[in-house]
């Protein structure tokens, strides 16, 4: 849950709004494994009720609507596609399904950019992932974040223009 003061909000820059929307489908894509919840179900409750709202207290930053639609429905699509790469990635012993929940989620939105994402630059998606896994997770937890994604990147992401 991103918080932010009243105060920054009305100054929200677009790029801003990209990382809100990268948090919030790392939160959606936890919410539909280990809730089991449909698509259509999250992506309306995020749309309709966290995404520049207030929930329970917490002040959610807006978002980019449409791109956290893109990296939700996105996951969705080439999950298929994305485990097996991930899984390749990790190491050994370590396969996806091993991970914790919100770590594939970060892991899973996080390689959807690099592989369907080319005109966002590598380090960008990079660097806003590890920024979400230390929202969860310690400094080792976000090493780790930063090497599998950087070894995707290198070897596997989409070409850059």
């Amino acid at each position: 849950m991103a918080k932010d003061t009243p105060a920054a909000t009305p100054s929200i820059r677009p790029a801003n709004m990209r990382g809100a929307a990268r948090l919030a489908a790392v939160q959606a894509l936890y919410q539909m494994e280990v809730g089991n919840v449909s698509l259509e179900e999250t992506l309306t409750q995020f749309s309709a009720i966290h995404l520049g709202k207030e929930v329970e207290g917490d002040q959610y930053l807006p978002a980019d609507t449409d791109f956290f639609r893109q990296i939700v429905g996105g996951v969705i699509k080439a999950q298929l596609e994305i485990d097996p790469l991930l899984d390749q990635t990790l190491a050994a012993g370590w396969p996806v399904a091993r991970i914790e929940a919100t770590m594939r989620a970060i892991l899973r939105a996080a390689t959807f950019e690099l592989l369907k994402k080319p005109d966002i630059p590598e380090k960008v998606v990079i660097t806003e992932y590890v920024d979400v896994a230390k929202a969860f997770f310690d400094d080792e937890a976000a090493g780790m974040v930063n090497g599998v994604l950087d070894n995707i990147a290198k070897n596997n992401a989409a070409p850059r223009p």
